[in-house]
């Protein structure tokens, strides 16, 4: 039976208590983590967000009643308890905060019961994450997942207090607002007032902290909601939360200071680690080059290597091809793996494969010197030296090698470095390596669509030396933006934008926008730039990867209060779900069955 805690007042959380309260008089509220009934003596383990303190009942402390009630305690059962610090009378419990002290107990009230719950309420749970999300409730009470969102919320406090002192105004922009598609789908929120008409949530605040810009707040941040109607992985939600900045009269190296040491400043106070300014640059290309990625891991090496003048001449018609065709033979040498077995090689090969590869060469260099070679046949023994020198390969290693179009391959490697490393386990997640990846390209051209499409967003700054390739040549020009890497993950990314009218005229033009389509989707902006903008740019960070980074987390759910799965639905809440009729009837809005569920029902 459930008690009312009137009368009682909380003093501390479980932790704040110590050694130098030893002898004080002290009040408890929290879970029960287990129960130990002794016969005389009864062991309760409290808990509550900050930790895990011992209680002890005995009955000559507690009177009868409150014994009687200990005895009753079950895992999850709420509680306040009175009682007096002591010194731990057996040994110090080394592996928890309070270990060295322990409560004995004078009084007890049961605040709520509580059934069994489905799984064990303990740090690293190995229950299913279907179960876990369901009974998401009991999952934050896990001691790792409290941990984690409370470093979230630290981040947040932080972030804001920093920002504050560089003369950052936080400002609210709308989440009810035009719908401006282009980059991913946006979520559509119907109008009951305007019939048929709908309202998009922000994918980012993108053109209102613009705006803000043209509005002369100099200095905007907000820690934003956003919505991307996209296919979700293990970093990505279709809500999350945005560390959002905008700054004028300023260049790219303006914003790159102020954001490193806001990042020198997190990873201290979070991390204790002591990041080291200025952080690492690599133009675009250059990541391309050397990782096949533009958020490459410098966590290890295993570079890509360019060795298609070494093979041009070569008679392996798989590299001949490649060159014929434009496109570039690459490879990685994994140090030390020449001795890997056939069947992890061809399971290297499956898997690169699934990124587009028809195949994967590779030359193992065996102790004494020799090769075992999947091309050897097709080249001269002087070809293979060459090839194993331009790879710096050595008694030991192995050379694995994609040729195709430059983008398959790196694609290809980019992704097989990573594999390799992770199967040697060379990605230590408290190895934290940061990087400015700058010069990106401006555009790049979709297959799909047939049309250049922004690499980042249109209202990006191309680079002034490169604006004359627009017309002539768009794919080479360079844009004014940035992206944060941290250990192969993009963290975060901003660049300078287009403040000149006539420039952002010309990039809606390449992108295939009528003035009348451009007025159509951005007139608000487009008008706004009659009136006087000043030079800005800005940054955007995904505050929950940046969590999820610190904290050593394997996905942003586990650092997200209450996350969706890779579907977009929230298993404890059901949603997104059916709604009555009456309200789809007020929003003059028909359902209309697919052809795909349709075919699903026959």
């Amino acid at each position: 039976m459930a008690e009312s805690m009137k009368g009682l007042k909380r003093t501390h959380r479980c932790t704040e208590i110590s050694t130098a309260n030893i002898g004080e008089t002290v009040t408890l509220m929290g879970w029960v983590q287990k129960s130990r009934n002794k016969g005389g003596i009864i062991f309760v383990d409290l808990r509550d967000r900050s930790g895990i303190l011992q209680l002890i009942f005995e009955e000559a402390d507690c009177g009868a009643e409150s014994f009687a009630k200990a005895e009753k305690l079950r895992s999850e059962f709420v509680i306040a308890v009175t009682g007096r610090v002591e010194a731990r009378s057996g040994a110090v419990n080394e592996n928890l905060k309070t270990g060295a002290i322990e409560i004995r107990a004078d009084y007890l009230r049961i605040l709520a019961e509580s059934e069994t719950p489905p799984f064990p309420i303990e740090e690293n749970s190995k229950t299913k994450e279907d179960l876990r999300l369901k009974y998401r409730y009991l999952d934050l009470r896990r001691p790792d997942i409290q941990r984690n969102l409370m470093t979230r919320s630290r981040v947040a406090i932080l972030t804001r207090a920093f920002l504050a002192e560089e003369g950052f105004l936080e400002i609210e922009t709308p989440t009810l607002i035009k719908s401006t598609p282009e980059g991913a789908r946006d979520y559509l929120v119907p109008s009951r007032v305007h019939p048929g008409s709908f309202y998009a949530l922000p994918q980012s605040p993108q053109l209102l902290k613009q705006l803000l810009m043209c509005s002369g707040y100099d200095r905007y941040f907000q820690l934003a909601r956003c919505y991307r109607d996209e296919d979700l992985r293990a970093d990505r939600q279709p809500e999350f939360t945005q560390i959002d900045m905008e700054l004028s009269f300023v260049d790219v190296e303006d914003v790159l200071d102020v954001n490193e040491r806001l990042l020198k400043k997190l990873f201290k106070e979070i991390c204790n680690y002591d990041l080291q300014l200025p952080i690492q640059r690599m133009t675009w290309r250059e990541a391309m080059d050397r990782f096949g990625s533009d958020k490459p891991d410098l966590r290890f090496g295993m570079e890509l290597k360019n060795v298609s003048d070494v093979v041009k001449d070569c008679e392996f018609v798989v590299f001949k091809s490649a060159l014929e065709n434009g496109g570039s033979v690459r490879g990685i040498n994994a140090e030390g793996q020449g001795a890997m077995p056939r069947k992890k090689i061809d399971a290297l090969v499956e898997y690169a494969k699934g990124f587009g590869a028809k195949g994967l060469a590779y030359l193992a260099i065996h102790e004494d010197g020799t090769y075992k070679c999947s091309f050897s046949k097709f080249m001269k023994p002087e070809e293979l030296d060459a090839l194993v020198a331009a790879m710096g390969g050595k008694p030991g290693d192995l050379l694995l090698f994609a040729a195709d179009k430059d983008k398959v391959v790196f694609d290809v490697l980019g992704n097989l470095r990573l594999e390799i490393a992770r199967q040697l386990d060379l990605l230590k997640k408290d190895d934290f390596k940061f990087l400015w990846v700058t010069e990106f390209p401006l555009l790049e051209y979709s297959e799909e669509e047939d049309r250049y499409v922004a690499m980042h967003h249109p209202f990006t700054m191309p680079m002034e030396e490169d604006l004359p390739l627009i017309d002539t040549d768009p794919g080479k020009v360079r844009a004014k933006a940035y992206d944060i890497v941290l250990n192969g993950t993009e963290m975060g990314g901003g660049s300078v934008r287009i403040h000149q009218a006539d420039i952002q005229e010309k990039m809606f033009e390449v992108l295939g926008f009528t003035k009348e389509k451009a007025q159509e989707q951005f007139g608000f902006l487009l008008d706004a730039f009659k009136y006087g903008v000043p030079p800005h740019a800005g940054l955007a960070y995904g505050m929950d990867r940046m969590v999820m980074l610190m904290v050593g987390a394997d996905s942003i759910r586990d650092v997200i209060a209450f996350p969706k799965v890779k579907d977009a639905s929230c298993l404890m809440m059901e949603a997104p779900s059916q709604v009555d009729p009456k309200q789809l009837e007020d929003l003059s809005i028909g359902v209309v069955e697919s052809d795909e569920a349709e075919k699903t029902e026959e």
